[in-house]
């Protein structure tokens, strides 16, 4: 991927895109094409193939997706499966029609069996039942590896998967009811500080494990392994390290300066109990995540406390 080459990042107002998009300009790179999902519905089969046609990308970082917590996944199941399906299949179709160079996509650890072995390697893919919650998305993410590899075998696309573990960073969503458990944990907390109330109740038991990186380090990931890795199948990108929900609720709570209890409910499910990436094949190729999870949240939470108020 060289400095003239013109790059499109699909969903680069997202949180994952906005950080490719910062790190590749850090770099020198500035030839892009870019649209929003104003400008360009890429569930819209005509209008991608368009979009390709007049922009004739070379390189394309696919981040576009419907995401969502548990809440989502639990009450949108249709729209999970459809919207990603269509996204993946007609960005990853017009690549291959318009020539792209090279197509990194972004996947989801949702990909893995409910309970699979821990830390999940790569080969542990359809070895097991999803977990139930996240099951549409997760078969929509599963195809899209699947379609790089298809289209790699059938047309010899240079298309390549990547399976991140959860993240954070900047442009995180922190709607109530749609937000991942980070941002939603970092709201629950600000907005009990604010109001004067002594206690924060989280879902489930909190016993639940969950690996978190830094949507900094994985853009970082991201140009390395453009550069770096051309396979069939997928790679996982994540720390190597996980936390408990209560651990981090705690953290959170230390972060905020809240004072009161943290309660369960435990009406509310756990989901998957324990989601940790095994990385010894992205580590063997020479990459690992920099940036602490204290000191990343820190960050995080002075760049947007204000505008949760």
């Amino acid at each position: 991927m060289n400095k003239q080459d013109k790059i499109y990042i699909a969903g680069h107002r997202g949180m994952v895109g906005s950080a490719i998009l910062r790190r590749l300009k850090m770099e020198g790179y500035d030839n892009f094409a870019l649209a929003d999902s104003r400008q360009l519905d890429l569930r819209n089969q005509l209008e991608t193939c368009e979009f390709f046609r007049r922009e004739q990308p070379d390189y394309v970082f696919l981040t576009a997706a419907k995401v969502g917590g548990i809440h989502a996944n639990k009450t949108y199941r249709a729209e999970f499966l459809y919207d990603n399906l269509m996204i993946e299949a007609n960005v990853i179709e017009s690549a291959r029609q318009f020539g792209v160079k090279k197509l990194l996509r972004l996947g989801s650890s949702t990909i893995y069996p409910k309970l699979a072995p821990q830390p999940m390697k790569e080969e542990y893919l359809l070895s097991g039942a999803l977990e139930p919650t996240h099951e549409p998305y997760a078969i929509a993410k599963i195809a899209g590896i699947k379609l790089c590899d298809t289209y790699r075998s059938q047309y010899g696309c240079n298309f390549i998967s990547l399976t991140p573990t959860n993240l954070y960073g900047p442009n995180d969503n922190y709607h109530p009811d749609n937000s991942h458990v980070l941002p939603g944990l970092i709201r629950k907390f600000h907005t009990a500080k604010i109001n004067g109330e002594n206690h924060v109740t989280i879902w489930g038991t909190g016993l639940q494990r969950r690996e978190l990186l830094h949507v900094d380090d994985l853009a970082d990931a991201c140009l390395f392994l453009m550069h770096r890795f051309d396979e069939p199948g997928f790679i996982n990108v994540g720390t190597g390290q996980d936390i408990s929900i209560l651990e981090l609720a705690q953290l959170v709570q230390r972060i905020v300066g809240f004072e009161g209890e943290i309660r369960h409910d435990l009406d509310k499910p756990d989901g998957a109990p324990r989601k940790l990436l095994d990385v010894s094949k992205l580590n063997a190729l020479g990459w690992q995540a920099t940036i602490d999870l204290e000191a990343g949240i820190r960050t995080v939470y002075e760049g947007v406390k204000d505008q949760l108020n």
